[in-house]
């Protein structure tokens, strides 16, 4: 097996299970398939996993390292936003809901990616490499949002919570009795969520 599998705390793991999604974040792996960074390049992208027939070898030499997600919600939580070649579409989607739900940074259509993804750097990797994780209100979080309770992750959806695992969720809690917890999902794909985009997710 090998390290591709990523977390909804953006962590890169061994798993048998397969994902649904393809992710890329640059040459992050060595001639023997082993992860040594975490990342190479700010363009952290989720990608269809089946693109005009192209088939592509896992980890070759100097090639960006091939990522997993088990869904669309778990690539946003790590950090991951639409490829824009072959989701085009759900690119176009995901910077218009961008937009709308951030409006402080007063980006526009025409304003390059690159903008977005290096505000994106900023919420997802701490100074110290480690993952940035935020507390708000657990009620006022949108559908698609990761949070930590009992030191684990689960996806909130329609005022349940699902444990998440390499192979799927289990079976929804309700809400706990808490007034805040941590996020993982980066504060303005939170606010992109609120403003209407809704992430595929594996429920």
């Amino acid at each position: 097996m090998l390290q591709n599998r990523v977390t909804p705390f953006g962590q890169l793991i061994k798993t048998p299970e397969r994902g649904a999604w393809l992710g890329n974040r640059g040459v992050i792996h060595n001639a023997d398939k082993e992860i040594v960074r975490p990342f190479k390049i700010k363009a952290w992208i989720t990608c269809m996993l089946e693109f005009r027939g192209r088939h592509r070898e896992i980890m070759q030499p100097d090639r960006w390292t091939e990522l997993f997600f088990l869904d669309e919600a778990t690539a946003f939580s790590a950090g991951h936003r639409p490829c824009f070649q072959c989701r085009y579409k759900d690119h176009q989607r995901f910077k218009e809901f961008w937009l709308k739900g951030n409006p402080q940074y007063s980006f526009d259509m025409k304003t390059p990616v690159s903008r977005i993804d290096a505000i994106l750097q900023t919420e997802r990797i701490a100074a110290d490499r480690s993952k940035v994780a935020y507390e708000e209100k657990l009620s006022a979080l949108p559908n698609g949002t990761f949070v930590v309770y009992n030191d684990q992750p689960y996806l909130l959806k329609d005022d349940r919570l699902y444990l998440w695992s390499p192979a799927g969720y289990e079976r929804g809690i309700a809400l706990p009795d808490v007034d805040m917890l941590p996020v993982l999902t980066p504060r303005s794909f939170v606010n992109m969520f609120r403003a209407g985009y809704v992430p595929q997710m594996g429920i």
